[in-house]
C-alpha cells in the first residue's frame, strides 16, 4: 500500500471518537487505507449483497457479530446502519470501535448528521498528494505529473490513464450519478461534466454552463452540487472580509484531479498539454488541490480563498495564519520573469499590512527569496501545503 498522509489523523481521531469515517471519491484510497490503519477489526463491505440482504433482514444478528468493533465498507448502502450503531456506541463508547467509509459523500453525512452527530470524526480522503507518490512518479516534469494525476490505481500498475479514466467515469456516470439524480439522458450528463472540465480555475457562471449544456439554471446547479459532494469538483469562495473594494462574489470551480480534467477535456499526452491554452487553469488547478489535500489530510477544514477587486486586483489562493494572510500567486511557467514578481508582489497588495510576505508557486524547479517574494518550485509544494498542526493549551 502506498503511504498516505491521513493514516495519522485517522489514528488520532480514533483515540476520541467512537466511531472514524473516510469519506472521499471512488477510487481514492478509502478501503485499502481503512483496511491497512484498522487491520485488527473485521472488515465488511455493505456492497456485498449477501451481507446487505442480512443487514436488511436482522439488523441484530447482523451488528452481533461485531460487538467489538468492524470496518463498514461503503457504509451508505445501508441507511439504517447508522441509527444502529448510535445505540450501540451510545451505551459502550469505546474510541475507535466503528469504521466507516462512503464514496458518497452525501451520503454518507445524511446519515452522520441524523444520527452520528458528536459520535463519529469525520475525514475526507482525495487522491494522492505530491508527496504520497511513488518516487518513479515523482521524477517525470510537471505536464506529466498533472496528466497523470494522483489515483492510486495510475501509480500501482501499468494502466494507461485513458483507459483508466474512460472506465472511472463511465462507473461514476452510471452508479453515484443514477443513486442520487433522476437523469433520464445520462449523455447530456456527461456532457455537462466536460463542460466543467473546461472552466476549471474559472469563476462559476452557472447559467452560461447551462446553457451551453443545453439544461435549465436549476439542473445544473443541482448537478454541480452532485459533482461536489462527489469530491470530483471543489468551489473556491472568494474571501470574506472587505478591505474597501468592490469584490467579485462568485466561486472558483476547480477539479480536485487534474487527471481526470485532462481526460475530461481530450488531452491525452504530456506533448498536447504543454501546448494546451488551457495549461495555465490546469497547473492553478493542480496546486489548488495540493493545498485542499494537505488540510483534508490533517482532518482539518480547507478555509481556503481566493481575491479579486472589480480593479483586477486578485490572489490566486489566500488563507489565514493567525492573524496576517498568506497570499499566493499560482503561474504555470517554467522560469521566473519580471511579469511573474510583479503579479506576486501584487497578489498581497490588498491586505496591506496584515500580509505576510507572498508566495509565487510556478511551474519550473528551484525554490528562493526574490524581491520580498517567496518563489516556490513545483516539486517543493508539499511543505508548503501542509499546514503546521494546531496546538492545545498554549498560552494566547
Amino acid at each position: 500500500m502506498l503511504p498516505r498522509r491521513l493514516a495519522d489523523t485517522l489514528l488520532r481521531l480514533a483515540q476520541g471518537f467512537p466511531v472514524v469515517a473516510i469519506t472521499g471519491p471512488r477510487q481514492s484510497g478509502k478501503t485499502t487505507l481503512a483496511r491497512a490503519v484498522f487491520a485488527d477489526k473485521p472488515y465488511v463491505s455493505l456492497e456485498d449483497p449477501i451481507e446487505r440482504a442480512f443487514a436488511l433482514e436482522d439488523p441484530r444478528g447482523f451488528l452481533a457479530r461485531f460487538a467489538h468493533g468492524a470496518v463498514f465498507d461503503e457504509a451508505q448502502r445501508w441507511p439504517d446502519l447508522f441509527s444502529h450503531l448510535q445505540g450501540l456506541v451510545d451505551a459502550q463508547r469505546t474510541p475507535g470501535r466503528f469504521v466507516l467509509t462512503g464514496s458518497q459523500q452525501f451520503g454518507l453525512l445524511a446519515g452522520v448528521t441524523q444520527s452520528l452527530a458528536g459520535r463519529v470524526g469525520l475525514t475526507r480522503l482525495l487522491p494522492l498528494s505530491q508527496d504520497e507518490l511513488p518516487v518513479a512518479s515523482r521524477c517525470g516534469d510537471v505536464d506529466a505529473a498533472m496528466l497523470i494525476g494522483g489515483y492510486p490505481a495510475l501509480h500501482a500498475g501499468p494502466v494507461a490513464p485513458a483507459d483508466w479514466f474512460a472506465s472511472y467515469v463511465a462507473t461514476y456516470v452510471e452508479r453515484d450519478v443514477r443513486q442520487v439524480l433522476n437523469v433520464q439522458d445520462l449523455g447530456t450528463f456527461q456532457r455537462f461534466l466536460r463542460l466543467c472540465a473546461g472552466r476549471t480555475g474559472q469563476l462559476l457562471n452557472l447559467s452560461a454552463l447551462a446553457g451551453e449544456a443545453g439544461i435549465s439554471h436549476s439542473t445544473a446547479r443541482a448537478w454541480m452540487s452532485v459533482l461536489e459532494s462527489s469530491d470530483l469538483i471543489f468551489l473556491l469562495p472568494p474571501y470574506h472580509r472587505n478591505f474597501g473594494k468592490r469584490l467579485v462574489k462568485t466561486p472558483k470551480l476547480y477539479f480536485l484531479d487534474t487527471g481526470l480534467a485532462c481526460w475530461l477535456q481530450g488531452i491525452r499526452s504530456p506533448e498536447v498539454l504543454a501546448l494546451h491554452p488551457g495549461r495555465g487553469a490546469l497547473f492553478e488547478s493542480w496546486v489548488v488541490a495540493e493545498f485542499i489535500k494537505g488540510r483534508f489530510n490533517g482532518g482539518r477544514p480547507a478555509d481556503l480563498f481566493f481575491w479579486r477587486d472589480n480593479n483586477g486586483l486578485e490572489a490566486d489562493l489566500v488563507f489565514e495564519v493567525g492573524s496576517r494572510l498568506q497570499a499566493v500567486e499560482i503561474k504555470s511557467g517554467r522560469t521566473v520573469t519580471r511579469d511573474y514578481m510583479r503579479a506576486g508582489q501584487a497578489a498581497a497588495r490588498f491586505a496591506g499590512e496584515e500580509a505576510l510576505s507572498p508566495w509565487l508557486i510556478y511551474g519550473g524547479d528551484e525554490s528562493y527569496e526574490r524581491s520580498g517574494v517567496q518563489v516556490i518550485g513545483w516539486r517543493d509544494i508539499a511543505s508548503r501545503a501542509v499546514p503546521p498542526a494546531p496546538t492545545f493549551g498554549a498560552a494566547s
